[in-house]
């Protein structure tokens, strides 16, 4: 048996709601669990009501953008591995998120492909890690 959940849950928050439904389709098309948000706060409220294996975030959202929906899940839910993304390239803003606990930071349009590997890869780490910790308690 695998340390990665089956299927995989994955908790998407992009506040253009075409973008976020098309991506949902087709990442539910590679056998994922996606619940959508279409803003940070909405993306609060499900990951206190479910549990995920990996979150991604968009970088640009009105109100409580991606880094700040970042700090307040990691608030609530450190080991959930975040992955942002942003249609921007801005090198300061992957520094600052990959510096906030962010496991990634890619680029839209971002392959399909790139994207759901970088999901699997996150939650595998987050799995490796957890059962590290399992082993050998602080």
């Amino acid at each position: 048996m695998g340390l990665v959940a089956d299927p995989l849950h994955v908790l998407l928050a992009d506040d253009e709601a075409g973008f976020v439904e098309t991506l949902a389709k087709v990442l539910r098309k590679r056998d994922l669990v996606v619940t959508v948000a279409t803003s940070g706060p909405a993306a609060l409220a499900a990951a206190a009501a479910a549990a995920f294996d990996v979150v991604v975030l968009d970088l640009r959202m009105p109100g409580m953008d991606g880094l700040a929906t970042l700090a307040a899940l990691r608030r609530t839910n450190p080991d959930v591995p975040v992955i942002l993304l942003s249609g921007h390239a801005d090198l300061g803003a992957a520094q600052e998120a990959l510096r906030a606990g962010a496991v990634d930071f890619l680029l839209k349009p971002c392959p399909i492909a790139t994207l759901v590997a970088a999901i699997e890869d996150a939650a595998e780490r987050a799995a490796v890690a957890r059962a590290a910790a399992d082993r050998d308690p602080p």
